[in-house]
């Protein structure tokens, strides 16, 4: 005798299955933009940096998660109004319940583990964002001030033109005379942070991360820049006045293209760093007393 399956369970799957194929339909018609979460990034789908797939992965899934919970929360409330509203023919009170403790149960647990869930994926991306290499491919010291940024290159001991404040925000060709970062692709860059004045934050938009920068206290980080191109950065922290106007650029290109650069402003006179001890602050520490590195250290290779 063969066993039958109920009608019901068979209807379960031809429904289970029509799910699913509605869902992949929707994802391939998906714009690059919208698979991101409407995140920064190029329209050819290829990433950034190292990191930015991850934080990309983190983004959309967070909110896939909060959007499935939202619609079950939807469809009960509604489903709760329709089968449990007042008829025509009712008279008096509801039955009135004082407490239902499996409902207390799941109002309290499923919360606890969505938080606890989600602290773990957070956590576990940042510990691998903020994680440093022993040896990076090439150092570079940022300076932020108000309201501009300077650039200084450690290991080739060169730096760009000191920053000024952009006066022409908004204005077509106004990106062109910003100050200019210059990274090697598929090179791990090591960013030393640190500010003359107050608190500002650096951010390179497509890289999808930002890091504070504190007067008297280094911070540090690390990226696998992977796609040539030019990218806008900006502060991402109040910090003052002309905050809007303190923008900039960040060109990654091939090896040889930064070496020739390195070479022209070597040539340029542009030798040595543009230190934080230019700073306007009147404090007796030196600014290099405090050094924050953002994660801990590793050699390749290094059990993980």
């Amino acid at each position: 005798m063969i066993p039958q399956v109920p009608q019901r369970a068979r209807r379960g799957r031809r429904a289970a299955a029509a799910g699913l194929a509605l869902a992949t339909l929707v994802l391939a018609g998906c714009t690059q933009a919208q698979q991101r979460g409407f995140l920064p990034g190029p329209d050819d789908g290829q990433e950034v940096t190292n990191q930015t797939e991850r934080i990309t992965n983190l983004w959309v899934g967070s909110w896939a998660v909060l959007v499935l919970v939202g619609l079950i929360i939807w469809g009960l409330t509604i489903w709760c109004a329709v089968a449990y509203r007042r008829r025509r023919n009712d008279a008096g009170y509801p039955i009135q319940l004082r407490y239902h403790v499996p409902l207390e149960l799941m109002f309290t647990l499923v919360p606890v583990v969505m938080v606890l869930t989600f602290f773990y994926f957070t956590q576990r991306d940042a510990n691998e964002i903020e994680m440093h290499v022993a040896e990076p491919d090439y150092t570079v010291n940022v300076v932020g001030k108000q309201w501009s940024w300077d650039f200084n290159y450690v290991d080739d001991d060169v730096h760009e033109p000191a920053g000024v404040q952009s006066f022409a925000t908004g204005e077509p060709g106004a990106a062109e005379s910003l100050p200019t970062l210059w990274l090697p692709v598929d090179q791990t860059v090591e960013f030393q942070l640190d500010s003359r004045d107050v608190i500002h934050s650096f951010w390179v938009v497509d890289f999808l991360y930002k890091k504070d920068m504190m007067p008297g206290h280094t911070t540090t980080f690390q990226v696998t820049p992977t796609r040539e191109g030019t990218y806008q950065g900006k502060c991402a922290e109040l910090c003052g006045e002309y905050h809007s106007d303190m923008l900039f650029n960040v060109r990654v290109v091939s090896q040889e293209e930064f070496d020739a650069h390195m070479q022209d402003l070597r040539d340029q006179g542009y030798e040595g760093q543009l230190g934080v001890d230019l700073n306007r602050n009147e404090e007796e520490w030196s600014m290099r007393e405090l050094h924050d590195e953002a994660g801990p250290r590793y050699t390749e290779g290094d059990d993980e």
